[in-house]
């Protein structure tokens, strides 16, 4: 790379890090609109909750209560959304050099544990009313879930503003859409059976909430299990990456490459780069290019590159961990002590 041209990239670095005076007035009120988003929509869905758990009970609809279980699911998404936005205000500090980001994922794993629980109840639950059908109040059950499918769409309406703006919110109003969706469900099943009497419905509606259920549970357990053994997010193609980053110029290698999730939102990557030796010199301009190039292509911010790396030893990518060789001392020691006596 010329001189001049690292002086334009370090003038399109300067201007992209400098944003104009009224720039971040404008990024605190994008903040508060999908706080206040998110915040309205949890009230939404937390009156469709108690709604729906009530209703439930009073209409003996076992497809109400799934519903609920399924809202309950979507409400406690929410929750984390909101609470990962001010999670991510937090600082980090000594004990906490990455802050509070992972207690998001921690949450996930209550939460997709809950839910299996739930759906194991329900689905035992409903195979007893499959084979003793239960009347319930189809009237009342209709109305509820139309109730509930109109606190869905304002709630998705509110959020679907800011879902082009913002990962976090799409998935939160997907989240409110699937909502709606199964509440279309249950009033479907509330006019058939009001209008049929075939009560062996209610089971079968019910059953399908628990599937769908199941299925975002054992997604959430498996995206958080993931995140927590440091795996590589799903998004990103290694191999693809490491021929981005060896293609910069004056790149002759990469090892030791590392690329995990922080949380659901936050992607970290480390590496070692092995630079040519003509371009020893411009070690840091080349490291900046491949930052910009990760910050661009992966939305990756947060990067260790050790450059110069002269003792890495030849080989694959990924460097695989070993432990320290565990010390003796104790046994040694221990064996020392029988032989003086």
């Amino acid at each position: 790379m010329t001189s001049k041209g690292f002086e334009e990239m370090s003038e399109h670095n300067h201007t992209d890090q400098h944003e104009p005076p009224h720039a971040p007035h404008e990024h605190g009120q994008l903040d508060r609109g999908i706080t206040r988003g998110f915040v309205i929509a949890i009230g939404l869905t937390a009156v469709t909750l108690v709604a729906e758990v009530l209703g439930g009970f009073w209409t003996n609809s076992l497809a109400l209560l799934s519903d609920a279980a399924h809202v309950f699911m979507d409400l406690f998404a929410l929750i984390l959304s909101l609470a990962a936005i001010h999670l991510a205000k937090l600082p980090a500090d000594n004990t906490r050099t990455y802050g509070w980001h992972r207690a998001e994922i921690f949450a996930s794993l209550i939460n997709g544990t809950t839910l299996l629980l739930i759906a194991v109840g329900i689905l035992g639950e409903a195979w007893g009313r499959l084979l003793h059908p239960e009347a319930v109040k189809s009237k009342e059950m209709f109305v509820i879930a139309c109730i509930g499918l109109v606190m869905n769409l304002v709630a998705a309406g509110r959020l679907h503003r800011h879902s082009h703006d913002d990962l976090n919110v799409r998935s939160a109003f997907l989240h409110v859409i699937g909502d709606a969706i199964a509440s279309v469900g249950v009033i479907l099943g509330g006019i058939i059976m009001l209008y049929t009497g075939w009560y062996v419905l209610d089971a079968l509606i019910s059953m399908v909430i628990v599937a769908i259920i199941s299925w975002g549970a054992i997604r959430i357990l498996r995206e958080a299990g993931h995140i927590l053994l440091e795996g590589v997010p799903p998004h990103i193609k290694l191999n693809e990456l490491v021929d981005k980053m060896r293609a910069v110029s004056g790149v002759n290698n990469i090892h030791h490459l590392h690329v995990w999730s922080i949380c659901s939102h936050i992607t970290a990557l480390s590496a070692h780069v092995d630079i040519e030796p003509d371009y020893r010199l411009q070690q840091g301009e080349i490291i900046g290019t491949l930052e910009l190039m990760l910050d661009r292509d992966y939305h990756i911010i947060h990067t260790t590159l050790q450059g110069e790396c002269a003792s890495c030893p030849t080989g694959p990518v990924i460097q695989q961990l070993r432990h320290r060789p565990r010390k003796q001392s104790g046994r040694h020691n221990h064996d020392s002590g029988h032989q003086k006596h």
